[in-house]
């Protein structure tokens, strides 16, 4: 395979460790990376992933599913677990339901063999603008009340009643801010798209759904059941805070 060359510079010294079985594979990613100016770690396995992790600081993750001595799926529960890192996933899996899945965990992005190493970098450079672009100066320091809860951008946090506090993933906190900032409006998942992600990267209109349904999720953690995302059928979504007031 030829490892093409464009030009692209990705934000300075992102480390990106690769997590895959196939020899070949890892020696691919890591050549192509590094040509790109990534430094780049490798790991086959849980321990692996654990050594690296324990021994850097980890920008970015690629990680394929089809491992074959322990699930994909369930290396990434175990990143989550430990840290916020983005995570993208790799998978000869091409079923929609193995893509919603993934998505569905909380994975940054997903992509399926054979992919194009253009296209990988261009994703890798979207989310970690995503996870790296600094909070704006008006919400380094804000708090948006609602309800039982308490968000706060800068922690990437929700906090609920008895001060639980609930980890949001960069696309979630991305997400919260974007139904703070436009409340009880009509946002249309194109808007969400428009406002949240770099737009000359394709985005379906269904990781919007699985995203508001992962927030969803958080919301319901940290406190009362209160449908406070409303999903408008045909249309898009309201961050409806007037429920509050019923």
């Amino acid at each position: 395979m030829i490892i093409p060359d464009n030009g692209a510079s990705p934000i300075t010294a992102s480390r990106i460790l690769v997590i895959e079985d196939d020899q070949d594979i890892r020696k691919l990613l890591r050549r192509f990376l590094c040509l790109k100016g990534y430094s780049v770690s490798e790991a086959v396995n849980k321990v692996g992933l654990q050594r690296q992790f324990q021994s850097s600081q980890i920008d970015l993750v690629l990680l394929d599913l089809m491992l074959p001595q322990e699930s994909g799926y369930e290396l990434f529960r175990h990143i989550r677990q430990t840290a916020s890192t983005p995570v993208i996933m790799i998978t000869a899996l091409t079923e929609t339901k193995d893509r919603v899945t993934g998505l569905d965990l909380g994975a940054d992005d997903y992509v399926s063999k054979p992919f194009d190493l253009t296209e990988l970098e261009a994703r890798i450079r979207a989310v970690l603008r995503r996870t790296e672009k600094p909070v704006s100066p008006n919400d380094a320091l804000s708090e948006h009340i609602f309800g039982p809860w308490k968000f706060i951008p800068a922690k990437r946090a929700l906090y609920g009643q008895s001060g639980i506090r609930v980890t949001l993933s960069s696309s979630e906190t991305d997400l919260m801010l974007t139904f703070c900032h436009h409340p009880n409006a009509l946002l249309t998942r194109s808007k969400i798209i428009e406002l949240i992600y770099d737009t000359q990267n394709a985005v379906e209109e269904r990781t919007i759904d699985l995203l508001v349904s992962r927030l969803r999720r958080k919301l319901a953690e940290g406190g009362r059941q209160l449908e406070l995302i409303r999903t408008i059928r045909g249309d898009g979504y309201i961050f409806d805070l007037k429920s509050l007031r019923r």
